[in-house]
């Protein structure tokens, strides 16, 4: 049963086999052409469940490296990750070092559901994965404040693990299609959780934030940023997870629920930043549309180095306010309400094509809508425009409608952005 289901885990990477290994280039060493390539270390400390390690050092490794540990899909291997992953391309741009984890298991999916795994130091896979960053620390020099995980479906529910059983080990984590800190627990030996994989299973943020935090019992320093990443269609870690993810690690780093900044990068996608704006937020959050769960594809890691810090480009610019405004009133009855936006353009030319992002208060969700299209239905909502109010002219206004039901906060949302620019609110 488990394995029928998590065949469906893996993404749609290329994949191809290993061939034998060459020597890795030692810390410092340059090439004009790179030599470099995959290569399996044995023997690199605590094991308790047989994993195996790979590990990618880049011929221009700087002298102090930052470390990526990158955590392969149910069904995968760290050469599968390596091959089908642009991580290695990357490090040979920044001179970072790649740890693939490979889980030996007959499921070839990691272990976050047992006791062991959810307790720092408890055993199982995130003490070996904590071996190997330990061995590349100790080999290499690396640069112990800039340690990163990032992982794709059961790699990235083990980057939630590896970010609250270590917090002091990781800076920040990119998870692509995961599930909170906790939710595939189990006590019965089994790796599946049909209630968190259904994305039925739902906590309060403090509730999130304290399975976290008690994995570490006492732990009071800095925890790691999170990113998220999760297809509003994926089947197999339905969408919920995404919702639940946020609220934990914002309630972990004290970034409140309401996003600092809204804005959609790509057509389709939808991007909530929470406790600052900028690229390194405490948490940061892409949900894509009509996306399934094998969401990963060329460019993703990119995004995820630039909110690690570990590209050159720099801080991206903020959206101003000023080019929109917006006027949002709701009339509530006793579990319903109606709200009306009018979207105004401020701007001095027309507009042509909009979506507009904003933030639905907690509890409400909406049922229907007219003047545009609504998705998702509550949390950090992109409403897109119909066919026929898609040109809106300078000065000019849209005023679009929706019905929702909610418990209790009958507000009007918050947090406006057009086409990711934020909007004044009268």
């Amino acid at each position: 049963m488990l394995v029928a289901l998590l065949g469906a885990l893996v993404p749609l990477l290329a994949v191809t086999v290993l061939a034998a290994p060459a020597a890795t280039a030692r810390p410092g060493e340059a090439a004009a052409v790179p030599t470099a390539t995959l290569t399996e270390v044995t023997n690199f400390g605590t094991n308790p469940s047989n994993l195996q390690m790979y590990l990618y050092v880049p011929d221009n490794v700087t002298a102090h490296p930052a470390v990526v540990v990158a955590v392969h899909y149910c069904t995968g291997s760290g050469p599968a990750m390596y091959n089908g992953t642009e991580w290695a391309q990357l490090a040979d741009r920044y001179g970072f070092v790649v740890v693939y984890p490979s889980v030996t298991r007959a499921s070839k999916c990691f272990d976050v559901a047992s006791p062991q795994a959810l307790k720092r130091g408890g055993g199982s896979d995130p003490v070996g994965i904590k071996s190997m960053v330990d061995w590349v620390t100790r080999t290499y020099g690396a640069d112990t404040s800039k340690i990163f995980a990032t992982g794709i479906s059961s790699g990235a529910m083990m980057t939630n693990v590896l970010l609250g059983d270590y917090p002091d080990v990781f800076a920040a984590g990119a998870a692509f299609s995961g599930v909170p800190f906790g939710c595939f627990a189990t006590t019965d030996g089994s790796e599946w959780n049909s209630a968190c994989a259904n994305g039925t299973l739902t906590h309060t943020p403090q509730e999130w934030g304290d399975l976290v935090r008690a994995a570490y019992p006492g732990y009071t320093g800095p925890r790691p940023r999170m990113q998220v990443w999760h297809g509003t269609e994926d089947d197999v870690l339905r969408y919920p997870n995404f919702g639940e993810e946020i609220k934990q690690w914002t309630n972990v780093l004290g970034a409140g629920q309401t996003p600092a900044a809204t804005d959609s990068p790509v057509s389709g996608w939808t991007r909530t930043r929470y406790g600052a704006t900028g690229d390194q937020a405490p948490v940061e959050a892409i949900s894509l549309q009509g996306v399934g769960h094998n969401l990963y594809s060329y460019g993703m890691a990119s995004r995820a180095l630039t909110f690690f810090g570990l590209d050159s480009s720099g801080p991206a610019p903020q959206p101003q306010p000023g080019a929109c405004k917006v006027t949002a009133t709701t009339s509530a009855w006793s579990t319903g309400l109606t709200g009306s936006v009018t979207l105004t353009n401020t701007g001095t030319t027309s507009i042509n094509g909009w979506q507009l992002g904003f933030t639905l208060p907690a509890g409400q969700t909406i049922t229907n809508g007219w003047g545009a299209t609504y998705a998702p239905a509550s949390g950090a909502v992109t409403a897109t425009n119909a066919a026929y109010n898609a040109t809106l002219a300078a000065n000019g206004s849209v005023t679009i409608g929706y019905q929702a039901n909610h418990s209790g906060n009958s507000a009007a949302p918050t947090a406006f952005t057009l086409n990711g620019t934020a909007c004044t609110v009268s």
